[in-house]
């Protein structure tokens, strides 16, 4: 067993007694704030110094490696029509590949293939899971990145971050600015709002999730703070998916820091499959973003965002800003997709984005700033809950909240939501 050091256990403890998760860890200090009023230039690219390095903290850890190699699979050569049937436990199982289309397929058609699959390789269900192949969806998203990869590597260049963490967003958004999760995760680096307002402004008309530039100096910063709790990259990241207190209990109750043991021995109903198996899907988003030539032969990147930032002094109306900036209001948003269009007054200290070159392309489209409104409709689903599944599982799977779960059935606390029990779900 790999033993934690007096320091690791301190710090686990610390972090235990200050309480769950990411959102209630100490709110950080801004790590960079640029002077009053001043103009500043975000480099399209890096100094070629600053980001290469043959050292990389990132190397797989012994016991991870089918980990990694199954989801470098998932995110780089299996299709979103495809379904792949594989073992949990054993990723070095690929039972089937089917061929599926990219619709949703029914919760009953899948649990009928797993139960077949299952039949005829010998095995309990539980050890037959499906996943979606992404491999367009990797594509795209690293295509798109191109547009603000620089930046954000300068962001953790600056604060002496691995670089290998700007590919995260693969794992969690693709690099799509308008990625919505259905728990309430916005944006490229999925903060939720809780934790989003630890590190920058989270509000009804100032939202810094959705700015690609000051939500990555929010996750520099996260990841920065974590680091420094946890003592270690693997448990930092994966506490990115299962926050600060969930990784320092864990590590505190089997007395070892070590991930693979972790996950081999921890127990606790939130601790299932996405968790154990974050840090292993990083791994394989910095093996594919670190090596596009290979995974998608002929790929092209789409162009820098060459931006300015003008930090407000004091607080100053939108229309004043508008005014001054010789663009439209459409446009203006557009470049600072933080800003809700019914803004009237912008914050001091806001960094207000504008084009170096007056023909370069905004952060985001006009036509996304204020899309017209769309009416939804919920619909009921019935699902069987299986052995071993959390309900924030069935709430990502289904696009619903684990609050709605509850409200629908009746339950006041998650872990009633029993194996073997059909409970309704609300799906848009």
């Amino acid at each position: 067993m790999a033993r934690i050091s007096d320091r690791s256990i301190g710090m686990a403890v610390a972090l235990i007694r200050a309480g769950e998760g990411v959102a209630m860890q100490r709110k950080a200090k801004p790590l960079l704030w640029i002077l009053l009023c001043l103009l500043t230039t975000l480099p399209a690219r890096l100094p070629a110094q600053q980001i290469s390095s043959n050292a990389t903290p990132f190397v797989v850890p012994a016991g991870l490696e089918p980990a990694v190699e199954f989801w470098k699979r998932v995110f780089s050569e299996f299709s979103l029509s495809q379904l792949i049937f594989f073992d949990p436990v054993d990723l070095t199982k690929i039972y089937e590949v089917i061929e599926v289309g990219e619709g949703n397929r029914p919760d009953g058609y899948i649990d009928g293939e797993r139960a077949r699959i299952a039949a005829e390789n010998g095995v309990d269900i539980e050890r037959v899971r499906a996943q979606r192949g992404v491999k367009e969806r990797t594509a795209a998203g690293i295509k798109r990145s191109g547009r603000y990869l620089a930046q954000i590597q300068q962001i953790f260049s600056e604060r002496g971050l691995p670089i290998e963490l700007t590919y995260l967003p693969i794992v969690e958004s693709s690099y799509d600015i308008g990625a919505r999760s259905s728990v309430g995760a916005v944006g490229i680096w999925q903060f939720m709002p809780r934790t989003g307002r630890e590190y920058m402004r989270v509000n009804s008309l100032v939202d810094e999730r959705r700015d690609p530039i000051e939500s990555s100096r929010a996750a520099a910063a996260y990841l920065k703070q974590a680091y420094d709790s946890l003592g270690s990259w693997p448990l930092a990241v994966t506490s990115y998916n299962y926050g600060q207190g969930g990784m320092a209990r864990a590590v505190a109750q089997i007395e070892s820091d070590n991930l693979v043991e972790l996950i081999e021995k921890y127990e606790h109903p939130y601790w299932g499959f996405a968790p154990k198996h974050f840090y292993a899907e990083f791994l394989a988003a910095v093996e594919i973003g670190s090596n596009v030539s290979q995974y998608f032969p002929g790929l092209v990147l789409d162009s820098p965002v060459e931006m300015k930032e003008i930090e407000v002094k004091g607080k100053a109306t939108l229309n004043a800003l508008v005014a001054s900036s010789g663009l439209s209001r459409a446009e203006f948003l557009a470049w600072n997709p933080a800003l809700a269009p019914t803004a009237r007054i912008l914050p001091a200290g806001y960094r207000v984005k504008l084009p170096v070159d007056r023909a370069t392309p905004p952060i985001v489209t006009v036509a996304q700033v204020a899309p017209a409104a769309r009416t939804t409709q919920a619909q009921v689903v019935h699902h069987r809950v299986r052995r071993g599944e959390t309900i924030y599982e069935i709430a990502r799977r289904y696009g619903a909240s684990v609050e709605n779960i509850l409200q629908i059935n009746g339950l006041r606390k998650s872990h009633l939501l029993k194996a073997g029990s059909t409970n309704r779900v609300p799906k848009i």
